[in-house]
């Protein structure tokens, strides 16, 4: 078991003060072109931000964990003012004109890769060279437009299993009595070989609904644990996804959150029949 090694980091960053518990979030990021104005999605995330000095506290920091950011070994982007990656094809230019400024925190990264450990106990390697994906900026910027809210990446190590994933997310608690706001950025379904465009949101494949629903339950009974068998549903879960990157992403939402917790839906609907972007708010 992965366990604390330096549970006094924290301790020594003095930009991270000490607060009361931060919530949690997955985020169904969808399509790119959700990050641009004008549609559903990127007024609800408007939304959620302007809660965010009302009933939430303001974060000192942001860590996203997305699905699009996959390496060997574990890593936390460490560099003062990470860039803007689009890491995308074929939209219009108005998506690649966005940009993201949102400093880093290159102390804090330190610190959490000290205190957060993988297997062999060795730290959480540290990133020059990444940035911020589409599945951090693209739910980060109507958000928290100003930009003013420093922001680390958290990637994942694809080849590990689902456990592992969730035991290093386990390790993440601590950060949200330091006003570190957890988002995972992924999609519940994420099937974009099945895609039907022009698809109503409320309209979605069998296996899309089963799987989007069999994962609600568990969250909504606080079975957290239980999200990381997902691949125990064999072929369901194989249609939902080919490929798991863009699940992983809610077990280190869940992995950071106690199962009696309060947690509320939105965004429950569909895209392209194949895409679930229901999205979870803890604490």
């Amino acid at each position: 078991m992965i366990s604390y090694t330096d549970p006094t980091a924290l301790d020594r960053i003095a930009s991270l003060k000490k607060s009361d518990r931060m919530p949690v979030m997955f985020l169904g990021h969808g399509s790119p072109m959700n990050a641009l104005p004008g549609n559903d999605y990127f007024k609800s995330w408007q939304a959620l931000g302007a809660e965010f000095g009302g009933k939430m506290a303001r974060p000192q920091l942001i860590l996203c964990i997305s699905a699009h950011w996959l390496t060997e070994g574990w890593q936390l982007t460490a560099m003062a003012q990470p860039k803007t990656i689009h890491d995308f094809g074929g939209f219009p230019q108005e998506l690649f004109d966005q940009q993201y400024p949102a400093p880093g925190d290159v102390a804090a990264a330190q610190a959490i890769s000290q205190l957060v450990r993988q297997r062999g106990s060795l730290p959480l390697g540290l990133d020059e060279s990444w940035g911020l994906d589409h599945g951090t900026w693209g739910v980060l910027k109507p958000m928290f437009p100003d930009a003013d809210i420093p922001v680390i990446q958290l990637s994942m190590d694809y080849s590990r299993a689902p456990e592992d994933h969730y035991a290093l997310a386990q390790q993440l608690k601590a950060l949200r009595e330091r006003g570190v706001l957890i988002v995972g950025s992924g999609n519940i379904v994420h099937n974009l070989r099945q895609m039907q465009r022009g698809a109503a949101g409320n309209q979605a494949y069998d296996w899309t609904l089963e799987f989007d629903q069999t994962t609600a339950g568990h969250i909504q009974q606080g079975n957290l644990g239980a999200l990381q068998n997902f691949l125990q549903l064999g072929s369901l879960a194989k249609m939902a996804h080919p490929t798991h990157e863009h699940y992983l992403p809610l077990l280190y939402a869940a992995g950071a959150v106690d199962g009696k917790e309060s947690m509320r839906f939105f965004n429950t609907d569909y895209q392209g029949g194949s895409i679930a972007m229901r999205s979870v708010v803890w604490g």
